[in-house]
Order: C-alpha cells, then structure tokens, then sequence
C-alpha cells in the first residue's frame, strides 16, 4: 500500500494515465468508422491470405522439382567427352529419386543424332531404352537441342528446361555444354504424375495450412487440384466451381490449377452487434491499462533486480570457469614438461586436474539442466529406483573429492528397507549432489555436514544438515529463484552460480515432491526433500 502511495504522488504516474486514456478516448470515437470498413478490409485481407496460401503452395512445389532437377542434372561434360557416362549412374544410386518416374542420358558425341540412355532404379545402371511412347516423347523433348549440336551451334550453358508438349510425359531436362558452349549431351528426368497429387501436394498442403490456418482448425476451406482438362485430381469437386483464389503450378504441371474455397464467416456482423459489448471492454482496458503502469512499475523494479542477478550469473559463472581451467593447464603442463619427479606428484596434479574436471562438469551440467527446464525440453527417465542406494552412491563419490578433506559427513540411513520408488535415479543424484555443494561452501567454520533419509506416512524424507553460515530469514522465500545467491556479502568469497537450488525445486517437484528449508544464521541450514512413494504399499 505504502508503493501505491508514493507512485500515486509521482507526476510521472498522471502523465501515464493522461496519456493512457486519451488516445483510448479517441480510439472509442472512431470504432464506429471503423465498423463501417471492417467487413471491406476482412474481405481484402482474406483474398490476400488465401492468395498467400497458394503462392507458398505453388513455390514449395517449385522449388521441390527445381532442387532435384540441380542436384541430379548437373552432369560434368567430361563424362560425356570422356565416354564415362557410368558413372554417372553410380552418383544416382542411393540418391532420393521419390517423384523421377524415368531418368535419362542423351549423349551426341558418339552418336549424329545422339545415345539415348535410361538409368535402371533397381540395378543400378545405364541401359538403351526399347521404343515406346515414353522414348518418343524424350526424342522429341530433346529434338532441338540434337539439331544444335549437329549443326554446332554454340549456346549458353544450360539452365532447366521443362518439356511439356505430351501431357502425359511432362520431362526436365538441362543441356550439358563443353568449354566452347557447344551441345554434347542432355541429362532430363520424366515426373511421376501420381506421386504429385497423391504425395507431395497433399503434404505441402497440410504444411502451408498449419501455417497459415492454424487458428481456424482449417474449417470453413476446401481445396480442389485440377488438370489441363478440368478434371480433379485431388480435393473436393465443389472448390473448383466456386473457389475464391486460383493458382497455376509453376514450372512443371502448368496447366494444373490449385482452387481454395472459403466459405465465409460473419466477423464484420459479429462486430457491429457486440459494438455495445467493444464500448464496455474498452472502458475495462481503460482500469486494466492504469494497473498496468502500477505493474510495469513494479515490474521494472524486478527486472532491474533481476538484470543484476543475471550480471552477477555470469561473472560468477566466467570466474568458475576461468578458476578450474587456469589450473588445469598449469597441473598439464608441469606434466607434460616433465617436472613431476615422483609418482607422489603425478598422482597430485593428476589427482587436482581430476577435480577441477569434475567441478567443471558439475557446473556445465547444472547451466545445461536450467537450459533444458526454461526452455521446456527437460526429460526424466522413470523406473524403478531403490533412493538409498542412490543416496549411498552419491555421498561416496562426494566423500572422495579433495574439498570434502577434514569434514565429517554423517549419514543416518533408514531403520527398515524403504520401497522403490518410480524416479529418475540420475535426477535425484544430481539434486542431492547440488544440496551437498551448498552445505559445503556455506559451511563457515564448521566441518559437518549430515544426511538422513527415512520414511513418513506415505512420503519418504531426505534432509540435508549443515552447521555452517545459515540463511537470512528475508531470503527464504527467493533461495530457489535462479541466479539468487544467499549473501550478498559472500558472492565474493564463496564460488557459485546460482542455479543449483533453482534445479533441485524444479527436479523435486518434477517427481511429485516438494523441497523446504529450515535456517537460523550463524546455526546452519536444513533442507528436506519430500518425495512421495506411489505404490500398493504406500496405499495399503
């Protein structure tokens, strides 16, 4: 209350408002102009969203045929000069060829009017093709380009071509030139028609409407797909009578015609109905917009504190890093030159430079899990976990590592087998481990740290006891916010980056438990773990 006091005092605040509820006024007076266009510029704007829709249709289409048109028809004219054509066939196979009814060769340099030559798709090889309506309309495709290089007329490279002059044999093709730009050969494929409109239209369709009608569940549409002679081949009949946008295929298939009917809805009608309703809504956003300074107010505040823990984040995390690597290169090179005399000190340094290894990798894992878990893509794996052996696990590793030197880690385990739970085993490893960390580094001048892990009612408690600095009791509540570090005294002089406590709340309450924490300065903290036993037993 005492807040709102001193902002209601701030000029700035009245400024705030004036400048909300003027323009919102204004706004209010010229809905009802508004109103009166809103069903021409729904209409305009409709027309430009299917228009949009077919065009992305129509260029996912080209651009399917084009890319493999450059990835399959690009043939080094030494091939054809070289008379190695084979090897040609050997850079298709294993290729995608979904879409290729028949690919070919035309090789003029051996032949006056050329080796017509078709790629086996399940040999693997290159072989003359008998004669038949598809070798015609490839003779015929590939008829000017023949009479070219007879006559050795000198063109430019080839660009992709698309033969359509037989409907049912509609052919890509690129000429293949020398260094002189003369005609020696021609690589083409003929397009399987039904793999179009029973394969890739029907995914590049799903596609652009999830893109572009996601909102409206693709009701209040329907697509047709039509040939040259006006027969549909894909959608509902009925679209293609009273389609609202057309559009031809580009580049192949171009007398094929995609038609998008919509079906209309009543957003102008809605609108100016409900205007009454607009007029209230708008006098609510006027109250929610002067709230939102108050927030925004607030906000700021906590986004000022929160830009300071991120700073904070990152010289601390720049530190750790910087810290146990600068060692690592000076225990290596002591090694690798040669001045470890005695076993006795290869197996320090050796010994140092796994530690500070580990204590890297526990703080790139911890960056890592807070990266997962904000960004949605954090998983646990789920099975059946006995916890005290888990437990049991991580307290040994912890015992060994060098900093734990000279403290008494106590573990009071439970009286009689607890029950397996269903947990991620590595999870609550990595939880416990992070508790540990804490009651390391804030242990002050006490070298104790204890471990209890015991069964209540239908939950299974593990605690965490330190005697160390202890926790102010203001920063009980924020401990497990990411970035906050307890102390702002002790940032300095104790190594941390904030994130472990942020990575035990969100892995506890992942597994249905909840974290608390007892803390008296100068006395030491307890941190408890709930964990809840879903099983007969627990039930029973």
């Amino acid at each position: 209350m005492e807040d709102l006091r001193r902002i209601g005092r701030r000029r700035g605040f009245w400024i705030g408002v004036a400048a909300v509820l003027a323009p919102l006024a204004l706004l209010l007076g010229m809905q009802y102009r508004w109103l009166g266009r809103l069903e021409e510029a729904d209409t305009i704007l409709r027309r430009a969203t299917l228009n949009n829709f077919l065009e992305a249709v129509a260029t996912e289409h080209e651009f399917f045929y084009r890319s493999r048109g450059e990835q399959l028809l690009n043939v080094p004219p030494e091939l054809f000069s070289e008379g190695r054509l084979s090897k040609m066939a050997g850079m298709w196979h294993g290729q995608d060829l979904d879409g290729l009814r028949t690919l070919f060769l035309v090789d003029y340099t051996r032949s006056e009017f050329g080796n017509f030559l078709v790629y086996d798709f399940e040999k693997g090889g290159l072989y003359t093709p008998p004669s038949s309506d598809e070798s015609l309309a490839i003779i015929l495709a590939c008829a000017p380009w023949q009479m070219r290089s007879e006559r050795r007329t000198v063109i430019g490279a080839g660009p992709l071509r698309v033969d359509e002059g037989d409907p049912s044999h509609r052919i890509v093709l690129r000429t293949v030139t020398d260094e002189g730009h003369r005609v020696m050969g021609i690589a083409g494929f003929l397009v399987d028609e039904k793999f179009l409109h029973a394969q890739l239209l029907p995914a590049v369709l799903d596609k652009s409407f999830f893109a572009f009608f996601e909102e409206k569940g693709g009701s209040g549409f329907a697509i047709a797909l039509t040939n040259g002679e006006g027969e549909t081949l894909l959608g509902d009949p009925g679209a293609a009578k009273a389609a609202a946008a057309r559009r031809n295929l580009p580049f192949v298939f171009t007398d094929w015609t995609l038609h998008l009917q919509h079906f209309g809805d009543a957003e102008p009608d809605l609108a100016r109905s409900n205007f009454a309703l607009n007029l209230s809504f708008s006098l609510l956003l006027a109250l929610l917009l002067i709230g939102g300074l108050l927030f925004s107010l607030h906000a700021a505040r906590r986004a000022v504190m929160l830009s300071e823990l991120k700073s904070d984040f990152v010289s601390n995390v720049s530190h750790e890093l910087r810290t146990p690597l600068a060692s690592i290169r000076v225990y290596a090179e002591l090694l690798s030159s040669g001045r470890a005399r005695n076993e006795e000190q290869v197996c320090q340094y050796g010994g140092t430079i796994e530690a500070e290894s580990r204590r890297l990798s526990r703080m790139i894992e911890n960056v890592l899990d807070l990266s997962r878990i904000e960004s949605g893509r954090k998983s646990y794996r789920f099975e059946t976990v006995d916890l005290a052996v888990v437990v049991e696990e991580t307290l040994t590793a912890f015992r060994l590592r060098p900093g734990v030197r000279g403290f008494l880690v106590e573990y009071s385990g439970p009286d009689v087998p607890l029950p397996e739970l269903q947990a991620d085993g590595e999870a609550l490893g990595r939880v416990l481990g992070n508790l540990l960390d804490n009651a390391l580094k804030y242990s002050g001048d006490s070298r104790y740290i204890g471990v209890t892990l015991r069964r209540r009612g239908d939950s299974i408690l593990l605690s965490v006891t330190d005697r160390g600095v202890g926790i102010p009791r203001e920063e009980l509540g924020a401990i497990f916010d990411r970035f906050h570090r307890v102390g702002r005294s002790l940032v300095h002089e104790v190594k941390g980056s904030g994130l472990g406590l942020a990575i035990v709340k969100h892995v506890t309450m992942a597994h249905g438990g909840t974290v608390a924490v007892e803390s008296e300065l100068g006395r030491g903290s307890i941190f408890t773990l709930r964990l809840p036993i879903r099983n007969e037993e627990a039930t029973s």
